[in-house]
């Protein structure tokens, strides 16, 4: 059997529907964000989502996973991951003319729904639709997993980790997160999320939380997410699989491998909710503050509309597919294997 055809069968063997950070991890990113929302950005979010209750964007932190399991939503897929053309552990980066799928991935999704969600001209349920979207991908981003493309995002990485066996992507979307925290409820997260903040206003990371969004810049999204998703792929050659993937077969990841990994795991989270929480005030700023300001002369900002949901006058040039993008493609471009004994996490 060619190798060529050895991995798109590998491919095809690997199962779909997991989310990344699990729905733990998209909750906690929310919460975080909504602590560092503006009154008037929060006001403006909870009216599009029609939520005032504390978890607004929490409630629809993983609305993009759930919509991506249906027949409506599997054009989505492709947009929860960037698949990083390159060779941990010895070399990590980024290209987004390389590595970015004809189909779109989350870097080209971060500046389609940016662009989207300040709309004036959508309808209620495009834009809601939107902020649903731009809340989810800023944490796929922050993930190193879905910025790689090794193993399919490390899916094809047979592990076990605390006695079960699963993969190595299931283990930092969902596993290792929850081996944390103790579970994966709202409750959880908002706990969980608390603690981070704390980290960030008056803590561990209160000298670097600056430096986080240092450029964040909503009127050039592609260059942004392109440097979010770059600063999380490196964390794939020196933290998640510093020895190689062998590596990480010889044994349970718990408790060796968990310790080594955590720190790194709760940076990336309060990052990307830090990160989304600044990018969503900006948008409001710049767009919607304007946009909502009635007879000021040069006030009204009306962005370019885009033809399709996809948001293909983003994408690099096309190139021909690689061999990880064909086993990429034999997944129907899904980003993430099941979990545990098949079921989704």
């Amino acid at each position: 059997m060619s190798p060529l055809v050895s991995i798109i069968l590998v491919g095809l063997s690997a199962t779909k529907g997991a989310y990344a950070w699990g729905k733990l991890g998209h909750a906690t990113v929310a919460y975080i964000a909504q602590h560092y929302l503006s009154s008037e950005a929060a006001s403006w979010a909870q009216g599009v989502l029609g939520d005032t209750s504390d978890s607004y964007l929490a409630n629809i932190a993983s609305w993009a996973d759930d919509y991506r399991a249906t027949a409506a939503g599997k054009w989505s897929a492709p947009l929860h991951f960037i698949d990083a053309q390159d060779s941990p552990p010895t070399s990590c980066n980024v290209d987004y003319n390389r590595d970015c799928g004809s189909k779109g991935c989350s870097v080209s999704a971060v500046a389609n729904y940016t662009q989207r969600v300040g709309s004036k001209s959508l309808s209620k349920d495009n834009i809601a639709q939107a902020l649903k979207f731009l809340v989810h991908f800023t944490g796929d981003l922050t993930q190193p997993l879905h910025d790689e493309a090794y193993q399919v995002g490390g899916n094809n990485i047979k592990v076990t980790f605390d006695g079960y066996q699963d993969n190595l992507h299931a283990d930092w979307d969902t596993y290792i997160p929850e081996k944390l925290v103790g579970g994966g409820a709202l409750t959880n997260a908002q706990s969980w999320a608390n603690d981070l903040i704390q980290q960030i206003t008056s803590g561990s990371y209160q000298s670097q939380a600056a430096d986080w969004i240092r450029g964040d810049d909503v009127g050039d999204a592609i260059a942004t997410a392109t440097r979010w998703a770059s600063e999380a792929n490196t964390f794939v050659c020196s933290v998640v699989m510093p020895n190689g993937s062998a590596a990480l077969q010889q044994g349970d990841l718990y408790p060796k491998y968990y310790n080594a990994v955590i720190d790194t795991v709760e940076l990336q989270i309060a990052k990307g909710g830090y990160r989304l929480g600044n990018w969503l005030n900006n948008i409001y700023k710049s767009t919607v503050a304007k946009r909502d300001v009635g007879g000021i002369e040069g006030a009204e900002v009306k962005p370019a509309e885009l033809p399709d949901l996809m948001g293909y006058d983003f994408l690099p040039e096309p190139r021909p597919l690689s061999r990880a993008q064909l086993a990429r493609a034999a997944m129907e471009g899904d980003c993430c294997g099941k979990g545990r004994e098949g079921h989704q996490h």
